[in-house]
């Protein structure tokens, strides 16, 4: 069983950058409207569809949410149903993406 790929928002921040990843935000919408990355996909956790997903297979798929729990928890049921063959989670969600003074869609 393969496990989902911790990874911090620094790092997350340099694939972006590379064009080597893609976000995937499974917050509730009432949680964008504070805090949200640019060119990040939002598929919220309480309606998440698995056909939304990418398939490309060409960027890195990094999921994340508030704190890295939610997000932890959907890469790994991606991960144990075969939707994906990696999945990476950003520590800390976007709470530590802006502890790090990280860019928002606000900056």
């Amino acid at each position: 069983m393969s496990n989902v790929i911790e990874v911090d928002p620094e790092t997350v921040k340099s694939w972006i950058d590379q064009g080597e990843a893609q976000i995937i935000d499974v917050r509730e919408d009432q949680e964008l409207a504070s805090y949200s990355l640019v060119g990040a996909l939002h598929i919220p956790m309480s309606m998440f569809d698995v056909e939304a997903v990418p398939k490309d297979g060409h960027k890195k798929l990094v999921f994340m949410c508030a704190h890295g729990m939610r997000s932890l928890q959907v890469g790994q049921y991606l991960l144990d149903n075969n939707h994906v063959s990696e999945a990476y989670n950003m520590t800390g969600g976007v709470a530590a993406w802006a502890g790090a003074g990280l860019p928002s869609d606000a900056t």
